[in-house]
């Protein structure tokens, strides 16, 4: 029957969970310890300095413009672990992973809404094979519902339907390819809500418990290993920390009025600094203000490090893409976006889920604001965050598959896991 595996990857996968049959240990994750660096890292074996997903945005020099969260799998760089396997008549397919439009593999699942001219939304989802999704929403019983996906109302129910969904592959001949990688975001809401040492993520825990099982169960049905991962670990943050602020008020950072909101003028500024929850990529035009825009930011409270380009190559995030200079906050401190101090000056985008806008992640995105119908704008409210790799960030992983010895990290899991398929 030859080799089948299911790769299961859990956000958040850092505190101890009771799975029947699995025992989960603790592996260093890359970084930064964010999704679509390690789903890169993860598909290709290698290091952010390789594949160039140095963030879950990436900043577009030539348009002078931050993009996060673009699903085209050509931004990832390099070859997959899995193309040897596929040359010899495998079949692989991909649920639910960033960058995965346009990979050369065999089935596709990935949300793909369409935004409506006027404002709204048409969901939907990205598929190959064409009938794909219709025949999953027939078999879990529902269509996939992106609120729960992200946003204020963002649960365990995004969770519950791509497991439902995920069996239901597994269970059909016809769809169910040899390696097929999912992902399960059900502990990334709450942990960013509430902090991990919450009550409120044990129910999220034992939600993500039910859910693992089931795929469990599905793999065992069908005669399938199993490897499951943590991308990043999430930390308690009482505070965030605002770069484009200390930018700004440098002469650094400029800003144009428009309706009386601010916006970032990136063709004008000197520096800018594109967020992504414990880490920041700040891009300096001239690099002579490199050494001015560093100075800024180091005194900033709430920094611990400011790398240039020297240590990026030592911690494997030297790449065109990355930023001349790399923030990482300290523990117990995050990143956020805003430039502007006084409410008024917001720009419009700031009280609405708007992934694709917003000039950096944006975790206050998950709860509610004022009026009703807009999302919040206090970072206070937000108690978790990741990105930072080392003492006391592991996380868990564990597999029906033995790799001797344990990998150290998730890209030598990654390339462990590449020498299996190929054997």
């Amino acid at each position: 029957m030859g080799k089948k595996l299911l790769v299961i990857q859990v956000a958040g996968l850092s505190r101890p969970i009771e799975l029947a049959g699995m025992a989960l240990r603790p592996i260093q994750s890359v970084l930064p310890a964010v999704t679509c660096t390690v789903q890169a890292s993860f598909r290709t074996a290698s290091p952010p300095a390789s594949h160039g997903m140095v963030a879950n945005g990436l900043f577009c020099r030539s348009l002078a413009r931050p993009m996060f969260w673009e699903q085209s799998a050509r931004l990832v760089a390099g070859p997959r672990i899995w193309e040897d396997f596929r040359r010899r008549g495998r079949t692989v397919g991909m649920m639910f992973w960033q960058q995965s439009l346009g990979e050369n593999v065999d089935l596709i699942l990935s949300p793909a809404p369409i935004h409506k001219h006027h404002g709204g939304m048409i969901e939907a989802c990205y598929c190959k094979p064409a009938d794909l999704y219709n025949r999953l929403v027939a078999a879990v019983g529902e269509p996939f519902k992106l609120r729960h996906y992200w946003g204020p109302l963002a649960s365990a129910k995004a969770g519950d339907w791509i497991a439902d969904a995920t069996a239901a592959v597994l269970a059909d001949e016809s769809l169910a390819p040899d390696l097929l990688l999912t992902y399960l975001p059900t502990l990334d809401y709450d942990l960013q809500r509430h902090s991990p040492d919450h009550r409120r993520c044990d129910k999220a825990a034992a939600a993500l418990t039910r859910q693992l099982q089931c795929l469990l169960r599905a793999a065992d049905r069908t005669g399938r290993d199993v490897l499951l991962f943590g991308d990043y670990c999430i930390a308690p943050v009482g505070g965030a920390v605002f770069p484009n602020r200390a930018l700004l008020e440098a002469g650094l950072l400029t800003a144009r009025e428009v309706g009386g909101m601010l916006y970032p003028d990136l063709f004008a500024s000197q520096a800018f600094a594109m967020v992504d929850h414990e880490i920041a990529h700040v891009y300096i035009p001239d690099g002579r203000d490199i050494p001015v825009a560093a100075e800024v930011l180091q005194s900033l409270p709430g920094i611990a490090d400011v790398l240039a380009r020297g240590e990026q190559l030592s911690l494997g995030l030297a790449h065109a893409n990355s930023g001349q200079l790399i923030l990482l906050a300290e523990p117990g401190k995050w990143l956020a976006y805003p430039w502007w101090t006084d409410s008024r000056h917001a720009p419009d985008y700031a009280g609405h889920v708007d992934i694709h806008n917003k000039p950096g992640f944006d975790p206050c995105e998950l709860f509610f604001g004022w009026p009703p119908g807009s999302v919040s704008t206090n970072a206070a409210r937000v108690r978790g965050s990741h990105g930072r790799v080392g003492k006391g960030r592991d996380v868990l992983w564990g597999s029906s598959l033995s790799f001797a010895p344990d990998p150290a990290d998730l890209i030598e899991l990654a390339r462990a896991l590449g020498k299996w398929l190929n054997e």
